[in-house]
C-alpha cells in the first residue's frame, strides 16, 4: 500500500477545549492509483491529508506511508521521509516572491541534497509548459502559471505520492481545467499515487476511486 491509516485520530486543544478533528479513520490506498477525497467543509479532509503527508502528527492510530511508519517519527524524521517521496500541491501557491520560477523549484531539492537540482527543475518547468519563464518571478506570472510552478516543484523530485488540496481553488474555470489536465498528465508520467481533495464532482469522476468524509470519519470508500 502507498498509504495505510488505521484508527487514526486527531484532536486539537486540551482538556475542556479539546476538539476531535479525526475520529478513527481507516483507509488503504494502493500504489499508482488516483483518489478523490470529498466531503463538506469541516469534515476533516485537509486534516487527514496533513496527517497522511506527515505535516501533522496524529493523536492516535497508525499512519504508514510507502512502508514507513509515520506515527513513530519525530518532526526531523518526517521531513526526511517526505524528501523525494511526497509532493504537495495546495490551493495557495506558496511560491517565494524573491525567487525565480527556476529557483522556487530547484532550491527545495538543493536543500534536500537531491542531485542536479537546477537541471531537474528546468526539465520539470519545461514539462509543465514554462520553459520560457524560468527567470520570471511569481509577481510576473499569472495565477495559472504560478500553480504550474507549484506543480513542477511537487513533481521535480519524482515523488511516489502526490497530495493536492483544492489545487484549482484560486483559479478561474478554464485555467483550473488546464491545471487539472496537467496534474493528471504529470502524475501518470511518474506512475505516482495521487490523493486530491476536491468539491468538483467532475474532477472526482476522473479519479480511480472516490472517498467521502463526514464528521471526521470516512463514510464511503
Amino acid at each position: 500500500m502507498a498509504i495505510r491509516a488505521a484508527n487514526v485520530t486527531l484532536s486539537l486543544g486540551s482538556n475542556d477545549a479539546q476538539v476531535s478533528i479525526l475520529r478513527g479513520v481507516d483507509l488503504d490506498v494502493p500504489h499508482g492509483v488516483s483518489v478523490a477525497l470529498r466531503g463538506p467543509s469541516g469534515s476533516g479532509k485537509s486534516s487527514l491529508m496533513a496527517v497522511l503527508a506527515g505535516l501533522e502528527r496524529a493523536s492516535g492510530g497508525t499512519v504508514t506511508v510507502d512502508g514507513l511508519n509515520f506515527t513513530e517519527m519525530d518532526e526531523d524524521a518526517l521531513a526526511r521521509a517526505r524528501r523525494g517521496r511526497i509532493g504537495i500541491v495546495l490551493q495557495a501557491f506558496h511560491l517565494l516572491p524573491t525567487m525565480t520560477a527556476l529557483e522556487n523549484v530547484a532550491v527545495p531539492m538543493e536543500l534536500a541534497g537531491i542531485d542536479n537540482p537546477f537541471g531537474r527543475a528546468a526539465s520539470e518547468l519545461e514539462a509543465v509548459g514554462l520553459g520560457h519563464r524560468l527567470t520570471h518571478y511569481p509577481s510576473q506570472l499569472s495565477g495559472g502559471e504560478q500553480q504550474r510552478v507549484a506543480i513542477a516543484r511537487a513533481m521535480a523530485a519524482a515523488p511516489k505520492i502526490i497530495f493536492a488540496d483544492e489545487p484549482t481553488g484560486n483559479l478561474d474555470g478554464s485555467t483550473g481545467s488546464s491545471i487539472i489536465d496537467l496534474l493528471f498528465e504529470r502524475r501518470a508520467a511518474l506512475g505516482a499515487t495521487l490523493l486530491i481533495i476536491t468539491h468538483d464532482p467532475a474532477l472526482a469522476a476522473r479519479c480511480d476511486r472516490v472517498i467521502a468524509m463526514q464528521d471526521g470519519l470516512v463514510v464511503d470508500a
